[in-house]
C-alpha cells in the first residue's frame, strides 16, 4: 500500500507542482525541497538488499537510524545483565553480519560475565587440528533405508509456505541448493517455490498431510508415493508434535490463506486452517512404528523419521519398546525445544507446554542407548540454535546435525516486528499481501542465507579443530563445561545422566530413576496408564 501511494505521488506532484507553479511561482521552490525526497524514495523502492526501504521508502530509513546506535544500547545490556537482551541482540547480530557478508569478530575481548552461574564455555588443545577444507556429512539412514541421505550439521528447520511468503521460501531453497544443506518444508506441504531451484528437501507430514490427504483429512497413499518419488526430496518427516504449540495442531489464519495455498494444502478459503492435534492414521506407538515402515516402502526407501517436544516420557519409552518388538526403527528423530518459535500460537501452549531442548534431547539420547540403538538412529536438535558454538553444544549433548529456523528468518531479514500472525510482517516474509512480498528479493537474501550457513559451520569446524579433534563426530559431552556455582566447574558428562548401552534391556540393570517410567511404557498405547486404572481424583472442597 505505502509504495503505490508513494508511486501514485511520484507520478502526479510534478504535474501538479507545474500546475500550481503557474498561478503561484514559489511553488517551483517547493520541488527543490521535495525533488530530492522524491529521488531517496526512487531509489528505495528500486533498491534490493533492504526490504523495509522497499516496502516502506523513505519513512523505512527511521529503523536503520535507531539501529545505527544499537551497538551502545547493546553494550549497556550486556554490562547490565537484564536477563534475556543479551541472546536476542547479539546473536541477531551475528547472524546479520554473516549473512550480509560483513566482518563479524568483536572488539575489546569478551562481553560476557564468565563468573556466573550458568556460564558455559567448551575445552581446547594446545595441539589443535587442522580445520577441514570441506564441511564432513553426516549420514542418515539406518539398515532398512535404501537411500540414505548424506546431511549437513546445520539445516533451515520447518516453516510452511502459507506461513511464509513465497518469496521467503524460494530464498531459503536457494540458499540451500547452492550451500549444499537440506530445507524442511514444514507441515505446508511441498509448494511450486519449494520445487523451483531445486534445493535439498525434507518433507514433513503434519497431522492434516497437507500434499497427499484425502477430501476428508485422511493419508492418501497414491499422492504420497507420487511427491515422495521427486528427486529433491531426500528425507520425510513425520511431525507428531513441535515445540511453540506441542499439543496443538498447526494454525494458518484465515488472512494468510490465498486459493494458491488453499489448492496445495487442498484446504477451503475464507476460514482459519487448524491442523488436527494427533494422527488420524495411528494411535498407538506400534502403529506409529507401522507407520514408518510403510512410508518408508512407498517413498522408495529414503529415510524416515519423526519430530517431537518431549512431553510424557513414558510415551517415548513406549515408541522405544514397539521399536524392539517390531525390529523397526525410524532413520531419524527431530527433538524440538520448547522455546521453539512460531508464526501462530496461544501464549499458554507457546511459554508454558513442552520440555526445553537440552532436556529433551538428553532424555531422548539416553532412552536410544539404554535400548541399544542410538547407533542406528539419527537424532536432530532445533531449538534457538544460532552459533557455532550453540551447534558444539548441542551435538555435545547428544545430537548429530541441527536445525535453525529461527536464524534462517534473521539471515532472510526478519526485524522481529511479530506481525507474522496477522499477514502485516512489514518485511514480506511472513506475510501473503504481495505489496510486502515482493521486499524479499530472492537472489539477494538466497546469497545471506548461503553465507550465514557457511561461516556458521565454518566458524563449528574451527571450534571442533581447536579442541584437538578430527570430526564434530568425535565431541562428547566431556568438551563442553559449566560453571555450577561460584567454586565449581563440571563437564556435562558430570552433570547430566547418560545411559549405558543397552541397560534398559536388562531388568537387572535399569537405573532407579528410570524404572518406574520404563515399566509403564507401554507399545500398545499412549499414555501412562489406561484410565480405568487412574487412581480417582479427590472431590473438590
Amino acid at each position: 500500500m505505502v509504495r503505490k501511494i508513494f508511486f501514485s505521488c511520484l507520478l502526479l506532484l510534478p504535474a501538479a507542482i507545474i500546475g500550481l507553479g503557474r498561478l503561484w511561482p514559489p511553488a517551483y521552490w517547493a520541488f527543490i525541497v521535495v525533488g530530492p525526497l522524491l529521488m531517496l524514495g526512487l531509489v528505495d523502492v528500486t533498491q534490493k538488499r533492504q526490504a523495509l526501504r522497499r516496502v516502506y521508502p523513505i519513512i523505512g530509513h527511521g529503523r536503520y537510524l535507531f539501529e545505527s546506535v544499537r551497538p551502545e544500547i547493546q553494550q549497556y545490556f550486556v554490562e547490565s545483565n537484564i536477563d534475556g537482551m543479551p541472546f536476542s541482540r547479539e546473536f541477531r547480530a551475528v547472524v546479520y553480519q554473516r549473512a550480509k557478508g560483513a566482518r563479524d569478530t568483536v572488539p575489546f575481548g569478551t562481553q560476557r560475565d564468565v563468573g556466573r552461574i550458568g556460564y558455559e564455555w567448551m575445552t581446547h588443545s594446545l595441539s589443535p587440528c587442522r580445520t577441514p577444507e570441506q564441511e564432513p556429512r553426516v549420514r542418515v539412514g539406518g539398515p532398512d533405508c535404501k537411500q540414505p541421505y548424506l546431511a549437513s550439521h546445520l539445516n533451515i528447520s520447518a516453516m510452511s509456505f502459507g506461513s511464509l511468503s513465497k518469496n521467503a521460501i524460494l530464498a531459503l531453497n536457494l540458499g540451500a541448493k547452492r550451500g549444499g544443506f537440506a530445507h524442511n518444508t514444514g507441515e505446508g506441504g511441498i509448494s511450486p517455490y519449494h520445487i523451483e531451484h531445486g534445493g535439498d528437501l525434507i518433507w514433513q507430514l503434519g497431522t492434516a498431510y497437507f500434499g497427499c490427504r484425502t477430501e476428508d483429512g485422511r493419508f492418501d497413499p497414491e499422492r504420497f508415493a507420487e511427491q515422495a518419488a521427486s528427486p529433491q526430496v531426500k528425507m520425510i518427516e513425520i511431525k507428531l508434535s513441535q515445540g511453540a504449540k506441542p499439543g496443538h495442531g498447526g494454525i494458518l489464519p484465515a488472512a494468510k490463506i490465498t486459493p494458491e495455498i488453499a489448492a496445495i494444502r487442498h484446504v477451503p478459503l475464507g476460514r482459519d486452517v487448524i491442523s488436527p492435534a494427533a494422527h488420524p492414521e495411528f494411535s498407538t506407538p506400534r502403529e506409529l512404528i507401522d507407520f514408518i515402515a510403510r512410508l518408508r516402502e512407498l517413498s522408495g526407501g529414503k529415510p524416515i523419521g519423526f519430530k517431537l517436544c518431549i512431553g510424557h516420557r513414558s510415551e517415548f519409552l513406549g515408541i522405544c519398546k514397539a521399536m524392539l518388538e517390531t525390529g523397526v526403527a525410524p532413520d531419524f528423530i527431530t527433538v524440538d525445544g520448547a522455546e521453539g518459535g512460531t508464526g501462530a500460537a496461544p501464549i499458554e501452549l507457546s511459554n508454558s507446554v513442552g520440555m526445553p531442548l537440552r532436556d529433551g534431547l538428553l532424555f531422548v539420547n539416553s532412552a536410544l542407548r539404554g535400548v541399544g540403538l542410538r547407533d542406528r538412529v539419527r537424532v536432530i536438535a532445533a531449538g534457538k540454535i544460532v552459533t557455532g558454538f550453540h551447534m558444539v553444544r548441542t551435538i555435545a549433548l547428544g545430537a548429530d546435525l541441527c536445525n535453525s529456523a529461527r536464524a534462517m528468518m534473521f539471515a532472510l531479514g526478519c526485524i522481529q516486528a511479530r506481525r507474522c500472525n496477522d499477514n502485516n510482517c512489514p518485511v514480506g516474509i511472513a506475510t501473503q499481501d504481495p505489496g510486502r512480498v515482493q521486499g524479499v528479493v530472492v537472489s539477494d537474501k538466497a546469497l545471506r542465507v548461503q553465507r550465514y550457513h557457511h561461516d556458521t559451520v565454518e566458524a563449528f569446524l574451527e571450534l571442533v579443530a581447536s579442541n584437538g579433534l578430527r570430526s564434530p563426530a568425535e565431541l562428547r559431552p566431556r568438551n563442553v563445561l559449566q560453571r555450577v556455582d561460584a567454586t565449581t566447574i563440571k563437564r556435562f558428562d558430570e552433570i547430566y545422566e547418560y545411559l549405558p548401552h543397552g541397560c534398559l534391556l536388562d531388568p537387572a540393570e535399569v537405573p532407579d530413576s528410570w524404572r518406574d517410567r520404563w515399566q509403564r511404557a507401554n507399545a500398545g498405547g499412549f499414555g501412562t496408564a489406561p484410565w480405568s486404572l487412574m487412581p480417582p481424583r479427590p472431590p473438590n472442597t
